[in-house]
């Protein structure tokens, strides 16, 4: 295998448990090539976070081995200082709750640490925090404690933090978690904009809106935590059967023209039917389907 043929991380017969052998992930294979977009889709349950966990080298494997950038991600690796900073250099990680990775006083402080960490020279730490602030629109919160700021600024504190970094990787988990539409609409430009610059992005998510807008390829997790499917996402998008039996949307699921939609169906007892009360019929937006070229059917009024 040639070095530019080298995939970012590949998975080989992946497995994790936890305590009290509670199965996380089952044997799961694949590879993420340099500068694609993939999501990681799969139920509540189904392994995606910690999924996301070993190839961030925030857990490791309790089976089957994983590579990144071409040399073994093992526990040892990670443990020894100069590896460990090169690993933390070229991949970044924002979480579901952004809480979870605030602790600084400022926002600012939160945007430095991790470039301070790499033990990066002052003046390019500095540098990499004024950049930052003006690319993701922070600097009127700069001085502000993270842990005053709503949610969607906390959000956007915690890829600054990643971002100060300028990873090769970024990885996100269930990243409009907690957005109000704007701001979601706002992390989907930043995203075209990053992919635009060339980094590799993966994210995992249980949503389907938006999907053909944040990746180009996708692997479903199963509940069984094995790997459904691993494909292009319109090719995904359009198989009904699969994302069934994978918990991604339920059986009233149909589609209007081009779109997926999803009527969750209550209960009416008789009485409401005998006065002709109306049934209870609420109305989801679902995912996007294939045009005839084969792309999803974006909706600018969506979120991810």
């Amino acid at each position: 295998m040639t070095a530019t043929s080298t995939p970012v991380f590949d998975l080989r017969e992946v497995s994790f448990e936890y305590g009290h052998g509670v199965v996380a992930l089952r044997a799961v294979s694949f590879s993420v090539q340099r500068g694609e977009r993939l999501a990681l889709l799969g139920a509540n349950g189904s392994g995606k976070s910690t999924l996301l966990k070993i190839m961030a080298g925030l857990a490791a494997p309790t089976g089957g081995a994983i590579s990144a950038f071409g040399a073994p991600l093992a526990a040892d690796l990670l443990r020894d200082t100069a590896a460990a900073h090169e690993f933390r250099r070229r991949v970044g990680i924002v979480f579901q709750s952004a809480d979870a990775q605030l602790f600084t006083p400022t926002v600012r402080d939160e945007i430095a640490f991790g470039p301070l960490h790499l033990e990066l020279p002052r003046d390019q730490v500095l540098a990499r925090v004024e950049d930052t602030l003006r690319m993701l629109g922070l600097d009127d919160l700069a001085e502000r404690a993270p842990y005053n700021l709503s949610g969607g600024e906390k959000k956007k504190v915690a890829l600054a933090a990643v971002l100060s970094i300028n990873p090769e990787v970024l990885m996100f988990d269930e990243p409009a978690a907690g957005l109000d539409p704007r701001t979601q609409q706002w992390l989907l430009e930043l995203l075209a904009r990053l992919h635009g610059a060339g980094k590799t992005i993966i994210i995992a998510t249980h949503r389907l809106d938006e999907l053909g807008r944040i990746a180009d390829r996708a692997l479903i997790l199963a509940e069984d935590h094995t790997v459904a499917a691993v494909g292009p996402v319109a090719e995904l998008l359009a198989d009904r059967g699969l994302l069934l039996a994978a918990n991604l949307i339920h059986e009233h699921a149909h589609y209007h023209g081009e779109v997926l939609h999803s009527h969750p169906h209550g209960h009416v007892d008789d009485e409401a039917l005998e006065h002709g009360e109306p049934l209870p019929h609420e109305h989801d937006h679902g995912a996007p389907v294939p045009e005839g070229n084969g792309a999803p059917v974006p909706d600018d009024h969506s979120g991810l």
